[in-house]
């Protein structure tokens, strides 16, 4: 296998976590998101990847290679491929409350704080750095106000219990991109606590973002 993505990506800092849970091996090939306008947006790789984004997981079968792109696809593929370490409880009903967490991230609050997101208000909007900065917290601080009431109910030491799951695999590398914009983190003790728990495993150590070869 081989894993497009960049060290500062949260999303590819998902699967990063999800190959060390399960102890898969992938090939880790940097796909830089700002220099030279970003290298994700190059034709070698837009041939690769239609969104120009990263993730992109590339199955090789023999002579012919699988491509996947969107984080929760490939997480999803991962879980199915390789169920020998679960990121999802068997029980249908908890296995709907954990993708519930998870795409509370990964649908609600990350994509209006990614990359291209911040750049077109800075671009094209002219949006100040301190508005930029307004906007970002606030959908960070909606998502981790509902988060954190969903984490009174269902965490132990993880998002739902104990073993960490695919919400965990979403809250962690959104939790890091807020502190990197100076989100005031006290109103939420859960997302903290559960937070430093995942880092502590050596899944989740392995896979931050200053740990990637490309880290800058």
């Amino acid at each position: 296998m081989k894993l497009y993505g960049y060290w500062r990506s949260s999303a590819a800092y998902r699967v990063r976590i999800a190959l060390n849970l399960k102890s898969l091996t992938a090939e880790h090939i940097s796909v830089h998101l700002v220099k030279d306008g970003g290298e994700q947006h190059s034709q070698a790789y837009a041939n690769l990847n239609a969104q120009e984004l990263v993730p992109s997981l590339v199955i090789e079968q023999g002579d012919q290679q699988q491509v996947l792109t969107q984080s929760l696809a490939i997480l999803e593929y991962l879980e199915e491929a390789f169920p020998q370490v679960a990121l999802l409880p068997s029980d249908m009903y908890e296995k709907s409350i954990v993708r519930s967490m998870a795409m509370l991230v990964a649908c609600e609050v990350h994509p209006l704080n990614n990359l291209k997101v911040l750049q077109y208000l800075a671009n094209e909007l002219s949006i100040e750095p301190d508005t930029k900065a307004v906007w970002y917290h606030h959908w960070i601080n909606e998502g981790f106000t509902a988060l954190e009431k969903m984490l009174e109910r269902h965490s132990g030491k993880c998002c739902f219990g104990d073993e960490p799951t695919l919400a965990d695999l979403c809250l962690v590398p959104q939790v890091y991109n807020a502190k990197r914009f100076n989100v005031d983190m006290t109103a939420y003790p859960n997302i903290q606590r559960v937070n430093e728990h995942c880092l502590s495993l050596k899944a989740f150590a392995e896979a931050t973002p200053e740990r990637q070869a490309d880290a800058t």
